[in-house]
């Protein structure tokens, strides 16, 4: 079993300066046969940098370059297409979740889901940091909207902390099309589209402060999107795949995670 760990990054070689070494110490701690992939968003940073300099002594270190900067949606969906693992997840460089949470999306896949979904929703009692008043305000209101236009009905479709089988994402990213912050709610559309067993799992989150999501600018912009999300659907456009997943190489198996 290989573990695939993607991380978007856009100007974020301060906070993978910290959240590398986390991520490094939980596979190794775990025995993971595992790749880690930072996808550089046209950073203008040290990013790439600070990626190469971990690569240099962790083999399984990779960084994955955008062409310029084309949105965090862009960015998961390219580290997903080019990673070799049976088991991806994605996760913000902040690690707003903190990494040994996945142990929990592992085994909600291993347990028989297809996708897992962290939330901050189902458990509030796990978020050591909460947002702000006015951007709850602004997730219940977004997630209300996509109740009414894609009829998801997960608490929280916005963490940043998603794992998937690989049959799983062949099946959505291969078909996903929205590149920026909208990204999430095509994701988990496409697996109700595509009969995938969605788990939605309570995880221990912060809200970071340094949170580069504007609520009005990029709200508009993501109600735009799901509106665009259900119009390529009425279009037959997720019909077919729009790109192919690499072939996976073998590495040895190492222990499961346990129980």
């Amino acid at each position: 079993m290989i573990y695939s760990f993607i991380i978007p990054a856009y100007n974020e070689g301060e906070r993978l300066t910290l959240s590398l070494p986390k991520v490094l110490d939980y596979i190794h701690r775990r025995q993971l046969p595992s790749e880690i992939i930072v996808v550089n968003d046209g950073s203008n940073d040290n990013t790439a940098e600070v990626v190469r300099h971990f690569a240099a002594g962790n083999p399984d270190v990779r960084v994955l370059e955008n062409p310029g900067n084309r949105g965090k949606g862009y960015s998961v969906r390219n580290g997903m297409l080019h990673a070799h693992g049976d088991v991806l997840l994605f996760t913000d460089a902040d690690l707003s979740s903190p990494i040994h949470e996945a142990d929990k999306l592992f085994r909600a896949l291993a347990q028989g889901a297809d996708v897992a979904i962290g939330s901050r929703w189902l458990q509030a009692e796990l978020q050591t940091e909460r947002q702000p008043w006015y951007r709850q305000l602004y997730g219940r209101l977004f997630n209300l909207a996509l109740r009414l236009v894609l009829g998801l009905r997960h608490r929280d479709t916005q963490c940043g902390f998603k794992a998937f089988t690989r049959a799983a994402a062949q099946i959505v990213f291969t078909r996903q099309r929205i590149e920026r912050w909208g990204f999430d709610p095509e994701l988990l559309f496409l697996a109700d589209k595509f009969k995938l067993q969605t788990v939605e799992v309570p995880v221990e989150w912060a809200h970071d402060h340094r949170s580069k999501i504007s609520p009005l600018r990029d709200g508009i912009k993501m109600g735009l999107e799901v509106l665009k999300v259900r119009w390529n659907a009425m279009r037959g456009l997720y019909q077919h795949p729009a790109a192919v997943l690499e072939e996976p190489y073998a590495k040895p198996v190492a222990p499961q995670i346990a129980e």
